[in-house]
């Protein structure tokens, strides 16, 4: 199974740190946000990575390479300007194939099963669920939350258990048919389309998950990796 991780984000909330600087190659705990992400992927088996870039795009190419380093092969999808969630994946799509995959933020922390997710991506189908979402409670800087996940396992717009979406999740490329490569996307209204005809479902995350969207949040994540 192949992953995606999203790093072509400006990342204007963690200016100045940005303006010299991609998000996704921030430090914290003595590494950098994506490399988390690619070593943690690494671990669950999943070894073919694509990742999208933008701002600064040349400077995660040169620090990640090819991925040989971590053990993975990594495709990069270059984006002249920014595409969006979903623009950027359907930009990718020609690298990631036919099959389900994972698409993971480049800005967000966590220590969520992958193995567990990837499990939940093989049940996807184009004639059925087309997503899977990682969900976590609501944090203070996001109180209303994203999405209900009801006791059935379905993600729905409305009613359930009021959740934020983790940023993580897993997707059949029949979802995002239709979309062009070269216009920005974003991800929420065709997940929202999906719910309605109950193809989207979901997972609580309990464990560690850390939207890393300012400075002082990315401070208080370094303060705790490098605490242990």
């Amino acid at each position: 199974m192949k992953a995606m991780i999203l790093a072509a984000g400006r990342g204007e909330r963690m200016r100045p740190l940005t303006d010299t600087c991609p998000k996704p190659l921030l430090v914290a705990g003595g590494k950098p946000l994506i490399v988390w992400h690619i070593e943690r992927l690494a671990a669950a088996g999943i070894t073919e990575l694509v990742i999208n870039h933008a701002h600064l795009g040349q400077m995660i190419e040169d620090a990640l390479g090819d991925g040989g380093a971590f053990g993975v092969r990594i495709a990069y999808s270059a984006e002249g300007k920014a595409l969006e969630t979903a623009g950027g994946i359907a930009r990718a799509l020609p690298l990631l194939g036919d099959a389900p995959f994972l698409v993971v933020n480049g800005d967000v922390f966590c220590d969520a099963d992958l193995a567990a997710l990837c499990r939940a991506a093989e049940s996807l189908r184009a004639d059925g669920p087309l997503a899977h979402l990682v969900l976590v409670a609501n944090p203070a800087h996001h109180p209303g939350g994203d999405f209900g996940l009801h006791p059935d396992g379905l993600i729905r717009d409305a009613g359930g258990e009021r959740l934020t979406f983790a940023g993580l999740g897993a997707y059949h490329p029949a979802l995002f048919a239709g979309l062009s490569p070269d216009e920005p996307a974003k991800l929420a209204p065709l997940l929202r389309t999906a719910m309605a005809n109950e193809h989207v479902t979901g997972a609580r995350l309990d464990g560690h998950w850390v939207d890393v969207g300012t400075p002082e949040r990315l401070a208080e994540l370094d303060a705790r990796l490098r605490a242990g």
